[in-house]
């Protein structure tokens, strides 16, 4: 890996901003002409899962070339926008600039300067965009567990929040005897169970765990016991669903105790 001066990175964002424009250009590619905004999203939201696989598989040379795809897509929705003289490229960075010191005035300035003071983040986001809460802003097409985790940490961080993993621990346990209570009534059930998933991400916050990824251990971890056993039934030329559940039950412990 290259270390490049700053002047080489800007000549090659450079060069990145020129080949957009030329695909949009009137004699550019019929696909790239007609995109807009909206066209891009389901690409862009591909484009983002794909860096985030890439970083969780710790694939170096993958995450490089699907940060490559995930700039070109933000270079893309600029360049849409500043054909239609709603912003442009200096717009975009030169805001990013401004927030990242506004929002660090402590870092960027010194004690003795009238801009400095110590400043909690999601504060000076409601304040900066005008929100009328603290829980304003986080995007409505997150995905849940994501969603769920961002109110939680908005609420944490101006004091609303359990002081220890007991307190969490306690509330998961209330939640879930809330469920049960709920399933014997038949009445309220969706949303108490929304209430243990909710308790459950707050778990995995306080534990410092990503619970999108715990889950995605389990998901693959069910595949592996899951196909593992279908093999061994087609070997004994047996159909999974000519067996009880207690018989596959029993199957599915044997295996847990012999390869995990």
């Amino acid at each position: 890996m290259t270390r490049l001066k700053s002047q080489e990175n800007i000549d090659l964002i450079n060069k990145l901003v020129k080949i957009i424009r030329k695909l949009r250009s009137p004699n550019g590619c019929d696909w790239d002409k007609e995109q807009t905004h909206k066209s891009l999203t389901p690409y862009l939201l591909e484009e983002t899962y794909e860096v985030i696989e890439a970083i969780e598989s710790e694939n170096f040379p993958l995450l490089q070339e699907e940060l490559g795809d995930l700039l070109l897509h933000v270079l893309f929705q600029i360049q849409i926008a500043e054909e239609s003289n709603q912003f442009n490229f200096q717009d975009v960075v030169s805001g990013i600039n401004k927030k990242l010191i506004d929002r660090h005035p402590h870092i960027f300035f010194d004690k003795n300067d009238s801009r400095w003071k110590e400043t909690n983040w999601e504060l000076s986001k409601k304040k900066e965009k005008n929100r009328n809460s603290v829980l304003d802003g986080v995007p409505k097409g997150l995905p849940e567990i994501h969603k769920a985790r961002r109110i939680q940490e908005k609420a944490s961080s101006v004091g609303f929040d359990w002081n220890n993993i007991n307190q969490v621990i306690s509330k998961v346990d209330e939640e879930i005897t809330e469920l049960k209570e709920s399933i014997n009534i038949n009445k309220g059930v969706n949303e108490e169970l929304g209430d243990v998933i909710f308790s459950l991400i707050n778990l995995s916050r306080h534990l410092n765990i990503n619970p999108s990824e715990s889950l995605n251990l389990s998901i693959n971890k069910f595949i592996k016991r899951f196909q593992r056993i279908e093999k061994q039934l087609q070997d004994k030329k047996i159909n999974m669903d000519e067996l009880s559940i207690e018989e596959l039950d029993k199957i599915w412990e044997n295996n847990k105790k012999k390869f995990e």
